[in-house]
C-alpha cells in the first residue's frame, strides 16, 4: 500500500477511490475484530459503527459491518452521530472497537475510518500495526452461528444528549447562540444539547443530505456564521466540523475565537474551580505565542506535544492532566470525554458566559494572539520534502531573521500530501513574507 496506513486521524482518502474502498474496510474491521479477538478470548467481540452523513459512509457502513460479522464481532449500528458519540458509547456499552466513518473536515468526496479501543479510547501505534498486519486475512472464517450479528441503537443521540448535559450542567438560560452544524453529524445533536441545556439556539446548516457536509459551511468557512451572529443579535456563534469533534466560536461583533482562545477561557475557569489539574493546560506546538504568555501569566503551566489530538489524549493520560487541545478547535476534557468533543466543549464556553455574566470577547481577550500565517504547499512526498537539506536551510534561515519575537514551525501533513509552513511574527507583513520564502523553496524541492 505503499508506507503506513493508518495516519494521525486513522484511514483517510477519496471514497471508492484507489485506497479507500469498500473491500479496505471489509478488511479492516475484520482485521480489527480478530485483533480484539486474539487480546480477550473470554468473550464474543462488540463493536459500535457511526458514521457522519455524506453520502459515501453509507457504502462504507455497510462494508463495515460485513467485515465486523465476517470476523465473529457482533456490531451496534448507532447511525449519524458525532464522533465523540461514538467513543462516549464504546465506553457506555462496554463495547469492545468503536468505528467511525467519517473524514471530518474534508470536503464531501473524502471519507475516513477511525477506530477506537475499549472504554472509547483512540488506538496506540501498536495495535494499528497488528491490524494492518492482518489486512490479508485467514483463510478460514467463522460461520453458522459463528457469524456477527447487527443490531440498532435507536436512542443513540438521546444518550449522548443526556451524557453531555451530565458533564455540562450549568444552567444555560439567556445566551443566545447560533451553531453552524456544518450539514454535518451533529445537526441534530448539538442544537438539541444546547437547547435542554438553556440557551436560545438557532440552528444553521443543519440539514444534511450526503451531499452539502462541509460545503463552504461549518468551522473551516465561518463567514456564514459571522453575518448569522451578527443579523440575530446572538450572544455567540458555535462553528463545528463535520463529524463535531471540534469547534470554533464567534463573539457577538463575528470575531472568530480560535481553539487556543477557547482552551484559555476554559482554562481559567477550571482554575478557578479547582479542577485544573496540577494547573496545567496541554496544547500543540501550533498554538499560538500569545497563549503561552496569557497562561504563564495566569499562572498555568503548559505541556506541549506534537500536532494532532492523539498526541494530545497521550500526554493528558500520561500525565494525569484535566484539559488540552489543539488551536484547530479540538479540546479533551479527559474527566468527560475521551476524544476531542466540540459539543462539550461549547458548552463548556457557554457555561463559562453564563457562570461570570461576561461576554465572550471580553473573555476570549485574555489571549492576545500573535500574528499567524500557515501556507500549504503542495507536495509529491511530504516527509521527503520536509526534511530536504535545502529546506531545512530555509527554515534556520527564517529562525534568525525571527529570533525571539517569532517562530516557524513546518512540518507534514498527517493526512495530505501537503507540507505545512507555519510563521508568527510581531506583523502580518512579516510573517507572510517569512512563510512565502520557505514555502517557494519547499514548493521547488517538491
Amino acid at each position: 500500500m505503499g508506507g503506513r496506513l493508518f495516519g494521525t486521524d486513522g484511514v483517510r482518502g477519496l471514497a471508492n477511490g484507489e485506497l479507500l474502498t469498500p473491500e479496505l474496510a471489509v478488511a479492516l474491521s475484520a482485521s480489527a475484530a480478530r485483533v480484539l479477538a486474539e487480546r480477550d478470548r473470554s468473550h464474543r467481540p462488540v463493536a459500535v459503527v457511526g458514521r457522519d452523513p455524506r453520502a459515501s459512509g453509507e457504502m462504507l457502513e455497510a462494508a463495515v459491518l460485513a467485515g465486523l460479522t465476517s470476523a465473529g464481532a457482533d456490531a451496534v449500528r448507532v447511525g449519524v452521530l458525532p464522533t465523540p458519540a461514538v467513543a462516549h458509547l464504546v465506553g457506555a456499552l462496554d463495547a469492545d472497537l468503536g468505528v467511525m466513518i467519517s473524514a471530518s473536515h474534508n470536503a464531501m468526496p473524502d471519507n475516513g475510518i477511525k477506530l477506537f479501543a475499549s472504554g472509547g479510547h483512540k488506538l496506540p501505534d501498536a495495535l494499528e500495526d497488528a491490524i494492518e498486519a492482518g489486512l490479508p486475512g485467514p483463510t478460514v472464517r467463522p460461520t453458522g452461528a459463528a457469524i456477527g450479528r447487527v443490531r440498532d441503537l435507536p436512542d443513540a443521540v438521546g444518550r449522548y444528549t443526556e451524557h453531555l448535559l451530565r458533564s455540562s450542567p450549568t444552567p444555560l438560560d439567556g445566551i443566545k447562540v447560533v451553531v453552524d452544524c456544518a450539514h454535518g453529524a451533529a445537526s441534530e445533536a448539538a442544537p438539541l444539547a444546547y437547547r435542554r441545556a438553556g440557551a436560545e439556539v438557532i440552528a444553521l446548516h443543519a440539514e444534511p443530505n450526503g451531499l452539502n457536509i462541509n460545503d463552504g459551511v461549518g468551522s473551516t468557512h465561518l463567514g456564514p456564521l459571522r453575518q448569522a451572529v451578527v443579523a440575530y443579535r446572538a450572544d455567540l456563534g458555535i462553528a463545528h466540523d463535520g463529524d463535531a469533534d471540534r469547534c470554533l466560536a464567534v463573539d457577538a461583533t463575528g470575531a472568530e475565537v480560535d481553539g487556543d482562545q477557547i482552551m484559555a477561557v476554559l482554562a481559567l475557569a477550571m482554575r478557578d474551580a479547582g479542577r485544573l489539574v496540577d494547573d496545567t493546560l496541554v496544547a500543540t506546538v501550533m498554538s499560538n505565542l500569545g497563549l503561552h504568555i496569557a497562561m504563564r501569566e495566569a499562572g498555568i503551566a503548559m505541556r506541549v506535544t506534537g500536532v494532532g489530538d492523539r498526541y494530545v489524549l497521550e500526554e493528558l493520560r500520561a500525565g494525569g492532566y484535566s484539559l488540552g487541545g489543539e488551536q484547530s478547535g479540538h479540546v479533551v476534557l479527559p474527566a468527560h470525554a475521551t476524544t476531542g468533543d466540540g459539543a462539550l466543549t461549547a458548552l463548556r464556553l457557554m457555561a463559562r458566559m453564563a457562570a461570570t455574566g461576561k461576554p465572550l470577547a471580553e473573555l476570549a481577550s485574555v489571549v492576545t494572539t500573535l500574528p499567524q500565517v500557515l501556507v500549504n504547499v503542495a507536495v509529491a512526498d511530504r516527509q521527503r520534502v520536509a526534511t530536504d537539506a535545502s529546506v531545512q536551510e530555509a527554515v534556520r534561515a527564517a529562525e534568525a531573521e525571527l529570533g525571539d519575537t517569532g517562530r516557524i514551525l513546518l512540518r507534514p501533513s498527517g493526512t495530505e500530501q501537503l507540507v505545512r509552513v507555519m510563521v508568527e511574527a510581531p506583523t502580518v507583513e512579516q510573517a507572510k513574507s517569512v512563510a512565502g520564502g520557505v514555502a517557494e523553496v519547499v514548493a521547488a524541492v517538491g
